[in-house]
């Protein structure tokens, strides 16, 4: 039975307050930000997050900064999500995992160098969300069932928790239902995806399609995505990677077509009748 969340004081940094926002999702508990004591990391219902150089799961205590410095980034959010089971599918599914990682355990220079980027590229992707939670979070020094932040935390938990283990659902249903279509223009070849209505409903259609596209390889081969429209009971109709040869714009006009974006990189229309739809992706190729 886990009594408590131990994590360290002062700053806050995204990897810890990440593994506390799912272990509070799963278990329920108060979070506590001090150093710990022995007798915490040798109490497996004490949960030692980030702080007490243990890596130690069958003890609960989940610590990277023991590791060597050359060894690969992993940070107490890996250590936490390989614990629940989730790592491998959060590696697969959540792009920002990786860097989160590097940032953690390389810095901010070194990461800048394996992204390909400047360091001031990286400052300038900050979010003020990101600051402002942190800031807070390190704030508190025990935090309880009903304080906002916790209360945020436990809702950040569990929409992490619970994106991670629908994903294999809604990849169960894309394998059984994708289509993949390919379609000639003036003499050239390009391939779209297909997601026809189903009983079997998939949160954001378009970011689960690309996904899985990546996860079979075919990422690169396909330019667009039809999928049903969350809003409404026709469909969505996207670039894949914002591919340049489409431009949904130039079926705005169109009288099923109820909003296509200025930028024509995503288009929505009325109609069902898949003809038509292939159609009107046939008329965005450029």
């Amino acid at each position: 039975m886990i009594s408590l969340i131990l994590t360290h004081p002062g700053s806050a940094h995204k990897d810890e307050f990440l593994a506390c926002c799912l272990l509070v999702a799963v278990h329920g508990v108060s979070i506590l930000r001090r150093e710990p004591t022995q007798a915490d990391l040798d109490d497996p219902s004490v949960i030692v997050v980030d702080v007490g150089g243990e890596h130690e799961p069958e003890r609960m205590n989940f610590d990277h900064h023991q590791f060597p410095a050359d060894s690969p980034p992993i940070c107490a959010l890996s250590l936490v999500m390989q614990h629940l089971g989730i790592y491998e599918d959060a590696r697969m599914f959540c792009e920002w995992l990786e860097p989160a990682e590097w940032f953690d355990t390389k810095g901010p220079v070194k990461t800048a160098e394996w992204l390909g980027v400047s360091r001031e590229a990286l400052a300038k992707l900050q979010s003020t969300i990101d600051v402002t939670i942190l800031r807070r979070f390190a704030f508190c020094q025990r935090l309880d069932p009903g304080h906002l932040i916790y209360e945020l935390m436990q809702v950040i938990g569990n929409d992490l928790l619970y994106y991670l283990r629908t994903m294999r659902e809604r990849i169960k249903v894309l394998e059984g239902n994708l289509h993949f279509w390919e379609m000639q223009k003036n003499g050239e070849t390009f391939r779209a995806v297909f997601l026809p209505r189903t009983e079997s409903t998939i949160d954001d259609p378009s970011g689960a399609m690309s996904r899985y596209l990546r996860s079979i390889g075919r990422d690169t081969e396909v330019v667009a995505m039809i999928y049903p429209d969350r809003r409404g009971t026709g469909y969505g109709l996207s670039r894949n990677n914002d591919h340049p040869r489409l431009d949904f714009t130039k079926i705005e006009a169109c009288d099923d077509v109820h909003f296509a974006h200025p930028r024509g990189f995503v288009a929505k229309t009325s109609a069902t009748d898949v003809d038509r739809l292939r159609e009107l992706l046939y008329a965005s190729w450029v």
